[in-house]
Parts: structure tokens; C-alpha cells; sequence
């Protein structure tokens, strides 16, 4: 249906989603959040008005000019990471999340998680929640990093941290890491009360390329993804390392999405990148939004 004039509210009972069709045919699923939202969730969107900075600056008092210029709800921390290397993107939208030039060095953004500082960290993203999470990156160069975005318990990169969690992960190599199969691949990884899982999805990772990730969470507590409006299947072999190869969900077929995961865990959303060797790497971050039932 196209070019179609209404008069009067337009009525879905399932909300209304925006498409386009890649040359391939396939479609895509464009649409960022709900179009219309649903008013027994939460949503909450960070389109970065203002630069995150390190903890220590945003807690500075209001008349330091450096913190009246940071935002109120997101932080920059990480190994070496400084208030200045997260800067407002040039040739993007968004902030360029750049780090130091030692070998595993941090860029990671994060909730202001001080205590009653934002709703970001005050919202429990849990399990049980209905939770959604999506983000929009580019990385402006492929050298040496390692670069992740989702839901987990901390910062950290590594698939073995984190007893429960759910996030998309780059990487060129596993020093300092984890060995994967295909270290040009987006990996989707998830974990449930420890068993990790390790999702290879067919994505080479393309320079200065936007890449739209979603992690929606049902009732059931099963999680499914897209990545650039279109859902893949995750899967259901356990393994901390390799991988295992999946495919997009195939039209009239059902996704194979997670087990259920662990009732009841609070995760907190991340986006990093960390150097793989003696030099400056960085990603480009446009916006971070999550969403969740009102009440569980």
C-alpha cells in the first residue's frame, strides 16, 4: 500500500514498522524503537546532546566549564581513557569514542552510574523486563580493536566475564581475547548462568559502514536480534570460543532465538572499543536507546 491518504487515526493492533528493500530483495526493517509507543513500556533514547566524559569530570561542580559541557547521563571510562578523547563526531553523527595509544587501551560508554545521577542507571534493564536494546556504530578504521555493544554485567570485553549477558562483538585477532573462527564477523554472544554462546553471524565488518543492532527480549525471557533490520537466528551450541555460523531468519520461517534466559538479572548497556596494539583506535557511536515493560 502506497501513497495512501487517510482521514482519521490509523489503528494497528500490533504498531506499524518501516521497511526498505535491499538490492537483494530482502527486507529490512528500519524502524528505530516502536513507531508508535506503547504506553505500558519505558523508553529511553541517548542521542548524545551532549559529550559523555569520565566520571570524575561530570562530578565536578556545576561552575568547572568541562563538566557544565558533559553529559548528565552517560560517563567515558576505561584504561587510559580521558574526558578529551570523546568528542563529537566530524564526519558522523553521534561522538567518536577514541582511545589512548597503548596496546589494550579503553574507550567504553556506559550509564552515569552514580547513585540517583540518571534514569539510566536507576531503570533495572532485567531479564524478566521485556527489555530492548539498540544502538547505531560505525568504526572509522579496521587496524587492531576489539569492539562490543549490548547487555551485560560489566565492562568487560571478554566472552568469560560475565556469568549473563547479551552483545554484538568485533575483533581482528584474540591476543588479550578470545579465539573466534572469523575474525572479520560481527559475533553475536550471549550467556545463560555461565554457558556461553558464540553466534557467527554472515557480516564482514566494512570501514565507516553503520551497523543498526537490536537485542529484543520476549516475555518468555528469550532473546532474538537484527542487525540492520533484518533478524538472524542465534545459536544453541555452547562454547566460550570459535563459533558457530547462523543465518538470517528465512521469510515464513520462525528465528531461533536464545534459551530463556536467567530470571531475574539486572544488565547494564555498553558500547567499547580496545586497542589491540600500540595505537589509537576508535569507534563512532550515533545513538543508544532501550525500552522496557513498565512493570514486570
Amino acid at each position: 500500500m502506497a501513497n495512501t491518504s487517510f482521514t482519521g487515526p490509523v489503528r494497528s493492533k500490533n504498531n506499524y514498522k518501516l521497511y526498505t528493500t535491499a538490492s537483494t530483495g530482502v527486507e529490512q526493517d528500519r524502524t528505530l524503537g516502536t513507531t508508535a509507543k506503547d504506553a505500558r513500556r519505558v523508553y529511553l533514547d541517548e542521542w548524545f546532546l551532549q559529550r559523555p566524559g569520565l566520571n570524575a569530570n561530570i562530578d565536578q561542580v556545576s561552575t568547572v566549564e568541562v563538566q557544565r559541557a558533559l553529559n548528565r547521563n552517560w560517563e567515558a571510562l576505561g584504561t587510559n581513557m580521558t574526558t578529551a578523547l570523546c568528542t563529537f563526531a566530524t564526519t558522523g553523527a553521534g561522538v567518536l569514542v577514541t582511545t589512548a595509544t597503548a596496546d589494550q587501551d579503553q574507550g567504553i560508554l556506559l550509564p552515569h552510574l552514580d547513585t540517583a545521577a540518571t534514569a539510566w542507571a536507576g531503570t533495572l534493564w532485567g531479564t524478566e523486563n521485556s527489555v530492548h536494546f539498540e544502538t547505531s556504530l560505525q568504526i572509522p578504521a579496521l587496524d587492531n580493536q576489539k569492539v562490543w555493544a549490548g547487555l551485560k554485567l560489566t565492562n568487560d570485553q571478554l566472552v568469560a566475564t560475565d556469568d549473563d549477558q547479551m552483545f554484538f562483538k568485533y575483533q581482528t585477532d584474540a591476543t588479550n581475547s578470545e579465539a573466534f573462527d572469523d575474525f572479520a564477523k560481527w559475533h553475536f554472544v550471549h550467556s545463560i548462568g555461565g554457558t556461553d554462546h558464540i553466534s557467527v553471524l554472515p557480516i564482514t565488518v566494512a570501514v565507516d559502514t553503520p551497523y543498526h543492532f537490536k537485542i529484543e527480549v520476549g516475555s518468555d525471557r528469550k532473546a532474538t536480534i537484527f542487525v540492520n533490520g533484518i533478524q538472524y537466528n542465534v545459536t544453541t551450541t555452547s562454547g566460550s570460543t570459535g563459533g558457530t555460523a547462523v543465518t538470517a531468519v528465512q521469510a515464513g520461517k520462525q528465528a531461533v532465538k536464545t534459551a530463556a534466559l536467567t530470571d531475574d538479572v539486572d544488565l547494564i548497556p555498553y558500547v567499547g572499543i580496545e586497542a589491540g596494539a600500540a595505537a589509537a583506535e576508535a569507534v563512532n557511536v550515533h545513538y543508544i536507546c532501550c525500552s522496557r515493560n513498565v512493570y514486570e
